[in-house]
């Protein structure tokens, strides 16, 4: 579903992106996880056609998102790092303003149907201003989910939620994968990516160095002994591994 190949992007002498290669299968969630400043968000706005490569190649869906742009935004949805809701406006107003304006036929119905699907019946007709900090994040993603896109990038979806507030938008994600859509999650947090993911790619200094499933992760490292008792490394202890072996990050 996304095939990103040699990716490349600078600011004049920064290099934030040197050569970054995944893939994403269709249905999966794929997690994308680094510090701050590692470059994920650089290659969302890439894949999302808000910023354009200075070298390489990204796919979605199977459209060159460089050759092809206004074709991609049709397949894919972008929620950003900071919920972009109207407060003013009641969570089913958000969300009928959202299908008007991708010109979609029963607007109160799609609504409906999203506000029970991600739990916010109840607070439909409340101002979004009196939504916690969870129930705006699901809010979000439903507004994002309006016309059913193929692929849905989430720029790390759980900054400045409460523990409550990133077990609600971790469930929202699982289910949206277990529905066939097509997750890219950008996260900082190794347990987020724990959670969550099928497929864990870690990005370092503008590069991907390690690349697999959970599983296949925990096997870079050998399993701790302790007392007898054999302790498999945590994503944790692969993350520090890798990064730290590499140095810093500019």
């Amino acid at each position: 579903m996304i095939e990103v190949k040699g990716l490349q992007k600078s600011y004049g002498q920064v290099h934030v992106l040197r050569g970054v290669d995944f893939e994403v299968a269709t249905g999966s969630i794929f997690a994308l996880l680094g510090s701050n400043g590692a470059g994920k968000t650089t290659v969302v706005k890439i894949l999302a056609t808000l910023l354009k490569p200075d070298a390489g190649t990204a796919r979605v869906h199977g459209i060159d998102v460089a050759r092809r742009p206004a074709d991609v935004r049709n397949a894919i949805s972008l929620t950003g790092q900071f919920a972009a809701v109207d407060e003013i406006l009641t969570g089913r107003e958000n969300l009928v303003l959202v299908a008007q304006l991708r010109h979609l036929k029963r607007a109160d119905r799609v609504a409906g149907e999203l506000l029970t699907r991600f739990g916010l019946t109840e607070a439909a007709d409340r101002k979004v201003a009196t939504y916690s900090g969870g129930m705006r994040r699901r809010l979000d993603i439903a507004m994002s989910l309006v016309g059913n896109p193929p692929v849905i990038f989430l720029d790390e979806p759980t900054t400045g939620l409460d523990p409550q507030g990133r077990i609600e938008v971790w469930q929202c994600v699982k289910e949206l994968a277990g529905r066939g859509t097509t997750v890219l999650l950008t996260t900082q947090y190794l347990d987020e990516a724990e959670q969550l993911a099928d497929r864990i790619a870690i990005l370092h200094e503008g590069r991907i160095i390690v690349d697999g499933t959970l599983t296949e992760l925990k096997q870079l490292l050998p399993p701790v002994k302790v007392e007898y008792v054999e302790k498999q490394p945590t994503l944790e202890d692969v993350f520090l591994a890798v990064v730290g072996s590499r140095g810093t990050d500019n």
